[in-house]
């Protein structure tokens, strides 16, 4: 195996990795019945001492940790992370899981473009053509929001796809290890969470659920994510976002009972077939590897 495709597998497994954790984080969240503001503090909180911790272990066991922040990339990524956290953490309490989980999926369409934009990365008429189908599903959803309450919660879940999709790409521009300025990135949120929880009170329920999502879950889901767009592109991590798409809401059925809407249903359904169906074209036997993600 050339070391470019070494390189690609690698990226493959370790954002496989960071999906699949991701998956239980909204579940988690859900379990631990708090307030929005109480939730960031918690959440963002534990994250980020969870980060220094193990950034200190690394240097102290193998003396050579990767950088926190690498530079004016790597505050830009921690800035977007950072965002993205508070948005997400709003989404979950202003729509369904089901819609936040299928409107996150789309940020493969947002890191297309942005990689078609500024990394000069054109994309190739399948792509465009899912992208198109994508925005229709997304449409559905939105759309059926609109008498429901919950637009302004799918607005978060938007943004948060912007956000994640603009860290992906600046993180690919870079070359960098962005793994630790994702997990730093936690340390904005959590003192806004401060901030708004001094005036309004905290108010968790079942607070070591959050612990253990802050812990464990989001450092090993955000690092993994964070470090496969060194070697695979934009699109590629995206797409593994689509785990949390088909993950979490059987989670949540399962947990909460909580049965998605038949827009919703039918919304995701074109989602989740056109991701899959762009993801088995592009990574097809044939298809060339880009260089640049071979890190």
């Amino acid at each position: 195996m050339s070391k470019t495709n070494a390189n690609h597998a690698k990226g493959l497994l370790i954002t496989a990795i960071g999906g699949m954790a991701l998956t239980i984080d909204i579940p988690l969240i859900r379990l631990a019945d708090g307030d929005p503001w109480s939730i960031v503090l918690l959440r963002s909180g534990t994250t980020f001492l969870a980060a220094i911790a193990i950034w200190m272990v690394w240097a102290l066991i193998r003396k050579n940790p990767p950088t926190l922040v690498p530079g004016r990339a790597g505050l830009f990524v921690a800035a977007l992370y950072g965002t993205a956290s508070i948005t997400f953490v709003m989404a979950v309490f202003n729509t369904s899981t089901a819609n936040l989980v299928f409107i996150l999926a789309f940020n493969t369409v947002f890191a297309t473009l942005l990689g078609w934009l500024f990394l000069d990365e054109r994309p190739r008429l399948a792509t465009v053509v899912a992208m198109a189908f994508m925005l229709g599903g997304v449409s559905i959803i939105v759309l059926d929001s609109l008498g429901r309450g919950s637009l302004v919660g799918d607005l978060f879940a938007v943004a948060s796809s912007v956000l994640l999709a603009s860290a992906i790409t600046v993180t690919r521009a870079s070359g960098k290890d962005m793994g630790f300025a994702a997990l730093v990135a936690f340390a904005a949120p959590a003192v806004l969470g401060l901030v708004m929880v001094s005036q309004v009170g905290f108010r968790v329920e079942q607070p070591l659920w959050v612990v253990l999502t802050g812990t464990v879950v989001l450092p090993l889901s955000f690092f993994c994510l964070a470090t496969g767009p060194k070697y695979i592109s934009g699109p590629e991590v995206a797409m593994f976002y689509l785990l949390e798409t088909v993950l979490t809401p059987v989670w949540v059925w399962m947990i909460f009972a909580e049965v998605p809407t038949t827009a919703s249903l039918i919304g995701g359904s074109i989602l989740v077939m056109t991701l899959i169906a762009h993801s088995v074209w592009a990574l097809g036997p044939g298809k060339e590897i880009p260089a640049r993600a071979a890190g």
